[in-house]
């Protein structure tokens, strides 16, 4: 109840900073249209609060709409492109309505002015700029409480296995999430704890748990266990007095954007439509030419000391060329910058691990901060890869992956990607091949070019930060059936 009155103080708290916002970047605009005479110098110089009611019309209109977004519900953890896509969206229908509004409702009142063109679009892109600063900043002080043990939810993690482990561990190395993971439920008494973190009962055990430890969440990881058993942990939960997330099952993972359609009267759950999407198949290639050939362009110099850099650390070719699968299970040769010693393979295909022995000292930097993979533009560019996608593997392990992976071969009808949902997700390196699967195939059910441009600017994010903080690539713990994450 206690961590309930805190988000609630959070929402409340965000109404007022973006209402300020909205307020500086009104009264800024209003300077800079006096101050810069574009598209000329203003005729009739007006007094700034004869703007009121303009004012006063976006300010109802942006919240109102960023309300309608959802954008005062405040999730665990928000893309910063989803967030930006909310507040743009918000700002600029906001402002549309407060043109509107304002032009009918102020007519023949001390409010009618003729708002000048520049000032309206001066507000709406200065809007849009100081809400997006101002939510950063509030997140980052929710964060800073969060470590400090403010608002963190009491939580119960119920399952042991695979999906459980993974769940646990992104709790474990995600602190920004908010949790204070008390335990783990489970029935299977050999078990004592998983990751470190307590077994504390069974599932029968959790009306008594929850009160014990004053829970406030219960996270259900058993997808193998099915919709039964399920359904009979939800029961012990008391719904009304925690909150309880499910982890899918495999199908409800891949189909969360279904629709229904109709066969005659017949109802049908339509998971993919191949005819509403493939005309987009176009953008997606136009977008990966133009992407490829400004990756080229730009990092040219760049790679062209990589390569020097290589030669001089090391004996053997600058580039590392190996066959992997890519579209329709097709196979091509995929470009990268040697990161290994020449003999690294000498004893047959295997899988890169943290700290590989057989990583050079460049080629260990340039796989941490993910350098090695620029020349893939040039597959890209030759249409042999997308820009984002699922990472493409060797037929050796394609074979291998197939007999143990439910639906592994399905990741293969979109192209191999530089980048793809999972890696974006943490599931990248010497990672569980079964849970990067299940990313691979939601995203080739979920494609669309808004995903692969917010895919494309975290994977960004993400590279830089690890730069910036010199932090190495972690391998999550998970399956004995591992990808060459290469």
């Amino acid at each position: 109840m206690r961590t309930q009155k805190i988000r609630t103080v959070y929402s409340f708290t965000l109404v007022i900073l973006d209402t300020v916002m909205v307020i500086a970047a009104f009264a800024l605009a209003y300077w800079v249209r006096i101050t810069i005479p574009w598209p000329g110098p203003l005729a009739n110089e007006i007094a700034l609060v004869r703007y009121s009611g303009l004012l006063l019309a976006q300010i109802i209109g942006v919240i109102a709409t960023l309300f309608f977004y959802r954008q005062y519900y405040l999730p665990r953890a928000i893309s910063r492109v989803d967030q930006f896509y909310s507040v743009f969206a918000g700002v600029t229908i906001g402002t549309m309505m407060a043109v509107a509004l304002s032009a009918f409702t102020f007519k023949n009142s001390i409010f009618e002015v003729d708002y000048p063109r520049a000032m309206i679009i001066y507000a709406w892109l200065l809007a849009i700029i100081l809400i997006m600063f101002g939510r950063l900043a509030h997140q980052a002080i929710r964060n800073r409480l969060r470590d400090r043990g403010v608002g963190k939810d009491r939580l119960l993690v119920v399952g042991t296995d695979e999906v459980a482990r993974i769940i646990i561990q992104r709790i474990l190395w995600s602190p920004q999430l908010g949790y204070d993971l008390v335990g783990v439920v489970n029935g299977q008494e050999e078990i004592q704890d998983v990751l470190g973190v307590p077994v504390l009962g069974a599932p029968e055990d959790l009306p008594a748990l929850i009160e014990q430890h004053a829970i406030d969440e219960v996270i259900i990881a058993m997808p193998e266990k099915g919709q039964r058993e399920v359904v009979r942990v939800i029961s012990y939960c008391e719904r009304g007095r925690v909150s309880i997330k499910v982890f899918p099952d495999f199908f409800q993972f891949v189909a969360s954007e279904t629709t229904i359609n109709d066969l005659g009267g017949l109802p049908l759950l339509s998971v993919r439509d191949f005819a509403m999407r493939g005309y987009m198949l176009v953008f997606k290639r136009l977008m990966d030419i133009a992407g490829a050939m400004v990756g080229l362009v730009f990092f040219s110099p760049l790679m062209l000391l990589t390569a020097l850099a290589i030669k001089l650390e090391s004996p053997g070719p600058v580039f590392f060329i190996q066959e992997r699968m890519g579209l329709d299970g097709r196979p091509f040769l995929m470009i990268k910058f040697r990161s290994m010693r020449e003999d690294a393979e000498r004893e047959g295909p295997g899988w890169t691990t943290q700290n590989d022995p057989r990583q050079t000292k460049l080629g260990r930097l340039l796989r941490q901060i993910e350098f090695d993979e620029l020349p893939q533009f040039i597959n890209v560019f030759l249409g042999e890869m997308s820009l984002v996608g699922p990472r493409p593997e060797q037929p050796y392990y394609v074979n291998v992956f197939r007999q143990n992976v439910p639906r592994y071969m399905e990741r293969h009808r979109e192209k191999a990607g530089m980048t793809g949902w999972a890696q974006v997700n943490g599931l990248r390196g010497d990672t569980s091949i079964i849970e990067r699967t299940k990313y691979d195939i939601w995203y080739t059910e979920n494609w669309s070019v808004l995903l692969d441009i917010k895919i494309i600017l975290r994977t960004l994010w993400q590279i830089a930060k690890r730069e910036g903080e010199g932090v190495e690539e972690r391998g999550r713990g998970g399956d004995r059936v591992r990808g060459s994450g290469a």
